[in-house]
C-alpha cells in the first residue's frame, strides 16, 4: 500500500518551522539540504542557496518533510483547504502535542472532550498551518 506523507511549503522560514516542529513532536530530522548543496544552484540568489531545498522530520510512521519556495516558483499561500490530523496516544500526550503546536497560533477549537468519545482539538500554528489533535478513548 502507498505512504501518505505531508510536505508543507515556505517563504523563507522552513528551517525555523521544523525547529519548531521537532520541539513538539522530538525526534531527528532525517534529511536537511541546502540549495547550495544541489547541482545547478550558481544562478540562484546567494540569500536563496542558504535555503532549505528539503528538510525531512519521523513522525510516527510517518514523515513530515518542507521546502522553501524560491524564485521564480510563485510564493507560498496558506489557506483553510488542508489541515493535518495528528492522533495521539495518550490524553497526555494530545495535550502536549496541542499545547506545543498552538503556542504563538490561534485555537480554532479548545482541545476538549466530544460526543465522538474522542479528546479533540483545532489549531493554527504560529506559521499559518492548521493541525487537528486527536486521541480516541478506548
Amino acid at each position: 500500500m502507498a505512504t501518505l506523507n505531508t510536505y508543507l511549503n515556505f517563504n523563507g522560514n522552513t528551517e525555523e518551522a521544523f525547529n519548531f516542529y521537532k520541539s513538539v513532536f522530538g525526534g531527528e530530522f532525517s534529511v536537511v539540504q541546502r540549495f547550495k548543496d544541489s547541482p545547478g544552484c550558481d544562478g540562484m540568489e546567494i540569500a536563496d542557496q542558504e535555503k532549505l531545498m528539503h528538510i525531512a522530520l519521523p513522525i510516527g510512521g510517518n514523515v513530515l518533510m518542507g521546502t522553501d519556495i524560491t524564485a521564480p516558483m510563485p510564493p507560498s499561500t496558506l489557506g483553510t483547504a488542508i489541515s493535518i490530523s495528528v492522533d495521539a496516544q495518550s490524553e497526555a500526550e494530545a495535550k502536549q502535542l496541542f499545547d506545543g503546536l498552538s503556542a504563538g497560533g490561534t485555537i480554532t477549537m479548545a482541545l476538549e472532550k466530544t460526543f465522538w468519545n474522542a479528546l479533540f482539538g483545532m489549531a493554527t500554528d504560529k506559521f499559518g498551518v492548521q493541525w487537528m489533535v486527536n486521541y480516541d478513548y478506548k
